[in-house]
């Protein structure tokens, strides 16, 4: 058994954070951690951070004698709150938790009975992002990535994993008024074309099939390299340089800001797959100018039938925030109304919940439990969009990656089942027979 199959990683929150607990994972393996419970955490909302200290708890209870170190967006923004927590041993920011030498340490530190342990301070790793987020950190140069490594990826495919998380760009310019995350990340910075394809690479060789392109700000991709290539152009340049990779996609954009160039490419483009997640976080002018946001109603709307006239098989998620403070019921409604004028089949609600320091939280709160309404509202609407999206696409045909047994996704992202035993990692052509709620039901292709 390797170091890391004695690691267990607890991973809260957002695409990126899935992509740097793989990243843990191979470092915390190359440093020989053993008996060691890692937790990444989320800030994103108030929710996230309470789901996390629960984690935090019941490991303590299962696994008494593990170490238990605490990271993450929540932990590079607390550390002090999660330092204080009884069952931690270690707290790393979001530069720490990348860097070989934080597990390197801890691998050599002696296994204290937690009696002892509970009683000492827990030390420590990083200074975090929120003293240097003016200075920007320069990017990673050809041959190093994020994780401190050749490639900064995991290239071990493991079990159930047919598609793989690849970082092109960290942090963001931009303040939302609800928004955490920038002081967690950190400004905005890319990754330049030749440690992606190095990493692309590396994920092919490994047996992984799908890509997904991930970042904090995916739209911002390249404002601070040299020539300032847009997104749609390392896009392209990406499938050029790395023809095997059969299937691409991408995770969150901004409607406002997709570049021409990424919009020719899905049109033509055939390995970028139908489907598109927009943050559009509310359906409102207002709220998205109280939001600080860079686009209207209108231009999501607008993004929403560019994309369907340009690939009219695709499929579109969205992110929506509801109850955010001064939202009133038509301002909702609004909101609650986008759903179905963009199409939207894979909707992420979050309630709101306030954040300290962030413009929002000072503003007019919304009654907590009117904030719970608005989002029971939003999920319900959410669920009969996406079952009138799947039942659309019952008597079709489309590819369909394998993820484990009886389970795949579809080029337009949805869930599918099948009874074939087929192998994890092969893309298959599928009919569609049926649809659940949740799930289309496959058969091979004749």
């Amino acid at each position: 058994m390797s170091p890391s199959d004695n690691v267990e990683i607890i991973t809260f929150g957002c695409r990126l954070n899935a992509f740097e607990s793989d990243v843990i994972r191979r470092l915390a393996g190359e440093a020989g951690l053993r008996d060691t419970i890692i937790v990444n955490t989320c800030a994103v909302t108030a929710e996230a951070e309470r789901q996390a200290r629960q984690a935090i708890r019941r490991a303590r209870r299962e696994q008494p004698e593990a170490r238990i170190i605490v990271t993450g967006c929540a932990a590079t923004l607390d550390p002090s709150r999660y330092a204080a927590l009884a069952e931690v041993d270690l707290v790393l920011d979001n530069e720490a938790k990348l860097r070989l030498e934080s597990y390197a340490l801890e691998s050599r530190a002696p296994t204290l009975p937690r009696q002892r342990r509970g009683s000492l301070p827990p030390p420590l790793a990083g200074e975090g992002l929120r003293a240097r987020r003016s200075n920007r950190p320069p990017p990673p140069q050809a041959g190093e990535g994020w994780g401190g490594g050749a490639t900064g990826v995991d290239a071990r495919p493991r079990p159930g994993r047919a598609r793989a998380y690849l970082q092109v760009q960290q942090g963001c310019d931009h303040r939302c008024t609800f928004c955490i995350i920038p002081y967690a990340r950190g400004p905005s910075r890319s990754v330049p074309l030749g440690p992606l394809v190095a990493e692309a690479c590396a994920l092919l060789v490994a047996g992984y099939r799908e890509i997904v392109l991930t970042g904090v700000d995916l739209t911002a991709y390249g404002a601070d390299l040299p020539g300032q290539p847009s997104l749609g152009q390392m896009v392209r340049r990406l499938l050029a340089a790395v023809p095997e990779l059969p299937r691409l996609r991408l995770s969150s954009l901004d409607p406002s800001e997709i570049d021409d160039e990424l919009w020719r490419l899905l049109g033509d483009e055939p390995r970028l797959m139908p489907h598109l997640h927009l943050s559009l976080q509310a359906g409102d002018d207002l709220i998205l100018k109280r939001m600080k946001r860079r686009h209207s109603r209108a231009q999501a709307i607008a993004a929403a039938q560019r994309a369907r006239a340009l690939r009219p098989e695709i499929a579109l998620g969205a992110d929506l925030i509801a109850g955010f403070p001064t939202e009133t019921e038509d301002m909702f409604r609004r909101s609650l109304d986008i759903v179905e004028e963009c199409g939207i089949a894979f909707l992420h609600v979050f309630p709101y919940s306030p954040r300290p320091g962030t413009p929002a939280a000072r503003m007019p709160q919304l009654d907590p439990a009117a904030v719970r309404e608005r989002a029971a509202r939003l999920r319900a609407a959410g669920a009969a969009a996406l079952k009138t999206e799947l039942s659309a696409r019952v008597g079709h045909a489309s590819d369909v990656l394998i993820e484990a047994l009886g389970r795949g996704r579809a080029d337009c992202y949805a869930s599918v089942r099948f009874d074939d035993t087929l192998e994890t990692g092969l893309v298959a052509r599928m009919r569609f027979t049926a649809a659940s709620e949740n799930n289309l039901i496959g058969v091979p292709a004749a």
